[in-house]
């Protein structure tokens, strides 16, 4: 099994709050994230796969389809743009880095041909801050 990362940047606003809690409330527990002005992020996307590779080429896949991939079905999607406004497949959800992980994930697994499979989405959303996700929920 072989496994092949992609990385690609985006910036994004957003802005963490839940609406059923009181301002105090929300800037207790989301300290900065809960500006009411928003604030933004240079993030890191590194998108692993892994699969056999090709006897004809050497490939896993091809690191230049993938990055066309990830470039259509998110890049586009959500490069300066704001998580909790512009970005449908992140609507009514809570614009974390997990869910945003999570969601990069789901957007990405239909693109991808049968003969390979998603591994892992690491999302940094600072150079000290990244989540990684799997699969499943």
């Amino acid at each position: 099994m072989i496994y092949l990362t992609r990385v690609e940047n985006f910036n994004a606003a957003h802005k963490l709050s839940n609406p059923a809690w009181s301002a105090e409330k929300n800037e207790e527990v989301f300290g900065k994230c809960a500006n009411v002005n928003w604030h933004g992020h240079n993030y890191e996307l590194h998108v692993t796969i892994k699969g056999n590779p090709d006897p004809e080429t050497g490939f896993v896949f091809n690191a230049k389809t993938l990055g066309v991939i990830i470039r259509d079905a998110v890049i586009e999607k959500i490069d300066h743009r704001n998580l909790n406004l512009d970005v449908d497949f992140m609507a009514g959800k809570f614009t974390s880095a997990e869910n945003l992980a999570i969601a990069i994930w789901d957007q990405l697994t239909p693109h991808l041909p049968a003969e390979v499979q998603l591994h892992c989405i690491k999302l940094y959303e600072t150079p000290r801050i990244y989540v990684e996700y799997y699969g499943g929920k």
